[in-house]
Parts: C-alpha cells; structure tokens; sequence
C-alpha cells in the first residue's frame, strides 16, 4: 500500500515501465488522476544528503571546470532566454550547483546570489567571490527573479518549498522553474526500454508534466505565467537510443545534427509535449 498521491491526494496508482537505476529497489508511481510521478519511497534522501555531497559524488571526483564545462551549453541557453528579464535586477538562483549560471549573469544584473546546499560547491563558488547561501532563509533581500532549475524534482515537499521561495520575491517578481518532462518522447513514444532503466534516478523524487506541475504551482498558491517544453537533446541522441540503448549519441553521433534537423525536431516534440524538458513562468497570484 503507497501513500496518498502528493499533489491529488488519490490512492490509485500504476507500476511505470522501467527501474531506478542507482537503487532498482523502488517501484516508480504514476497517480491515475493527476499523472504525477513518484518514487515509492523517500528514506533513502536524509537530512544531510545535499549538505554532504552524496548526489554529486560522481561530479566532485572531477574538477570544478569540469563541470562547468559539462553544464556550460544549458548555462548558455538559459542566459540567452533570461538575459533581458534579468538586467539590472536582483537574482536568486536557488539550489545553483556548479555556478555557472550566476558566473554568466553576473556583469549583467543589479545582484546575485546562490543558495546550495552542496558544502563543496558552496566553498569552491565563495572563493570565486559569489555570495552563496546554504538555506534561503539566510537571504534577507527580496529578488526580482528567483531562477530553479532541475532542482524542484529533488524535493521532498516542493509546495513548501515554493511557497518559502515566493515569500521572497519582490512585487510583480518572477520565478523561472526548469525541470525534466515526464512525458519525454524516449518514455511516451518510442517507450525505448533502455532509456526507462536509466532515466530514473533515486535523486528525483518527484516528475512532472504539464499538467502535474501546473497543479503543483496552483497548489502552491501561485499563478502560472505559462509552460514551455524545451527539447534539450537532438535526433542524434533518440537515434542512438533507439539503435544502441545507450546514452551519448549526441557526441557520438553528432554529424547527424545540423541546426535545421534540430530545430525542427525539438519544435515537433515541443508542440506534442513530448520534449525532454519543461520550462515554468510563476508569480504570485
């Protein structure tokens, strides 16, 4: 017996096709009424998971430049769409990561501030002058924007959790949400077995589509300004998914892509909602 869907509070739920792959242990859960998905269970996430780095044991074994590096292409988009919503405002970016965001934003806005929970990642970015948090409420200044990106899925309780972020926000501020898309082509299309045995991980609790991560923010008390599907991977990466069952095709397989291809098969999944990636416009309702 499972408890309660988090968002709806139904008892019903089906088996997803798949595993978690770091801990094949749990069942991963679709509630029949508002789609979302859900782990079947939390324990293995304790109070200082973020705090010591179990996450990233993998990224802090390479260097910090590394993983920028590693992040540096979604860094660029994210600052390419945001750049003008962010001039000379005052910018949170809650659970920041590796920095590298705030490390392009930063000759362009009024103030930024990280808030990171990862010890390691937190003393690497103060030393490069950031200032970082490890809990929000350590931030007494109002934001303008508060960006969150791949992070809400990693919450026990996101609704708590948007709810103290919103709290601060400064009048008519925005917060811009970024997380996986549960209804990913690899799962709802093509149902590429090999992806479903590797895209689930025991670090994300939670994973939405439009229309659970639009109850989400409702019940959160927010309003949402609109969704966007974003297709992050290209056509190389799914045929090589679909061909091998392997990750990496888009390096790999990279001369199949060209600008065009691209653009148009991420807009053809976008518009089926089908992307690998939902990006969110909330403010206060």
């Amino acid at each position: 017996m499972f408890n309660p869907c988090y968002l709806c509070g139904n008892i019903s739920f089906s088996i997803v096709e798949g595993k978690v792959r770091d801990l094949p242990s749990l069942k991963i859960l679709k509630c029949e009424n508002c789609g979302l998905i859900t782990l079947s269970s939390f324990d293995h996430i304790d109070d200082n998971f973020y705090k010591d780095s179990k996450m990233r044991k993998d990224e802090i074994e390479k260097s910090w430049e590394l993983v920028l590096a590693e992040c540096s292409e979604d860094d660029n988009r994210r600052f390419k769409y945001l750049q003008s919503f962010l001039m000379n405002k005052n910018v949170l970016d809650f659970g920041c990561g590796g920095g590298g965001f705030l490390l392009k934003i930063y000759p362009f806005v009024k103030s930024c501030i990280g808030v990171e929970m990862d010890s390691i990642f937190k003393e690497v970015l103060c030393n490069k002058g950031l200032k970082i948090c490890s809990n929000i409420d350590e931030c007494d200044n109002k934001f303008d924007v508060i960006t969150l990106f791949h992070v809400i899925e990693h919450l026990k309780d996101p609704i708590a959790h948007l709810q103290q972020i919103a709290s601060h926000l400064s009048n008519n501020g925005t917060i811009y949400l970024e997380t996986p898309n549960s209804n990913d082509a690899l799962l709802s299309f093509y149902k590429n077995k090999a992806f479903s045995e590797f895209t689930y991980w025991s670090c994300h609790l939670f994973l939405y589509d439009n229309r659970s991560i639009e109850l989400l923010v409702r019940k959160s008390g927010l309003k949402i300004n609109y969704i966007k599907q974003i297709q992050r991977f290209p056509l190389s990466n799914h045929l090589y998914w679909l061909s091998k069952g392997l990750p990496g095709g888009h390096k790999i397989w990279n001369f199949l892509d060209s600008d065009i291809i691209s653009s148009h098969y991420g807009k053809m999944l976008e518009n089926s909602q089908m992307a690998d990636t939902l990006f969110v416009s909330i403010s206060v309702s």
